[in-house]
């Protein structure tokens, strides 16, 4: 899927209601790299420890491939394993509506984003992060939404201090074969039970002259759907 229909069937998905299965999956060979090649996206509350776990399976290793270093934060590369929401940004400390809500599991050896956990930006980790669509990306590209000079949006507290609507929560990712799942903590899950989500496998990158828009979506390498409808619904574990 090319960066402007993924925006647009984005945009699309997250402002209808979709209803559909739980689970998402993905037939093999969408995308050139069996790493970031989904065959299943999910989902699923936890209501008995008010978590929440986002789970992806591809075809290969997950995680096995990860950016080159270049040295520099401008121009820097990101890879990722990420799940779009109907969730509202509200829900982890954004102001209301402020954009598409995803979580990210992410690798970026040229720079750290993690500075209040003990990890680094060439481990995988997690983020939340807002999403909206930017031409300066790219024509019909996503970005993750800048914070301009000025501005004081509401933040969640592990805010990374970059003007970016990201947050850096320190839920560790686990990679087990071809899987990684991540485990998030609510306080009250049952607002996120049936919540829409879809799975996605992109590559992200640092503005070349490092100033906004900051950090675009400039390679969709697989998206679980093929048309990010956003089908999936969050189930409760058991059910």
């Amino acid at each position: 899927m090319n960066k402007n229909l993924f925006s647009i069937a984005l945009a699309l998905a997250c402002a209808s209601g979709v209803a559909g299965a739980h689970e998402v999956t993905a037939k093999k060979g969408n995308a050139k790299q069996p790493a970031f090649d989904i065959v299943k996206t999910d989902i699923r509350v936890d209501a008995a420890k008010n978590q929440v776990e986002f789970a992806m399976q591809v075809a290969g290793k997950a995680g096995s491939v990860t950016p080159k270093k270049t040295g520099k934060f401008a121009g820097a590369d990101v890879f990722s394993y990420v799940w779009p929401t109907k969730i509202d940004p509200a829900e982890v400390g954004f102001d209301k509506g402020a954009g598409i809500l995803a979580l990210a599991v992410t690798i970026h050896p040229d720079f750290d984003d993690t500075p209040l956990f003990n990890t680094t930006g060439k481990d995988w980790h997690s983020h939340w992060v807002v999403l909206g669509p930017d031409d300066a990306c790219g024509k019909g590209a996503l970005k993750v939404m800048d914070i301009p000079q000025g501005a004081k949006p509401k933040l969640p507290k592990t805010w990374p201090g970059v003007p970016l609507l990201i947050d850096s929560p320190g839920y560790a990712p686990r990679f087990a074969g071809n899987a990684v799942t991540v485990r998030v903590p609510f306080d009250d899950v049952s607002t996120l039970k049936g919540a829409a989500f879809d799975g996605v496998t992109a590559g992200l990158r640092v503005n070349a002259s490092a100033h906004a828009p900051l950090l675009c979506v400039v390679n969709v390498f697989d998206v679980a759907s093929g048309d990010l409808s956003l089908p999936g619904k969050a189930n409760e574990t058991g059910s």
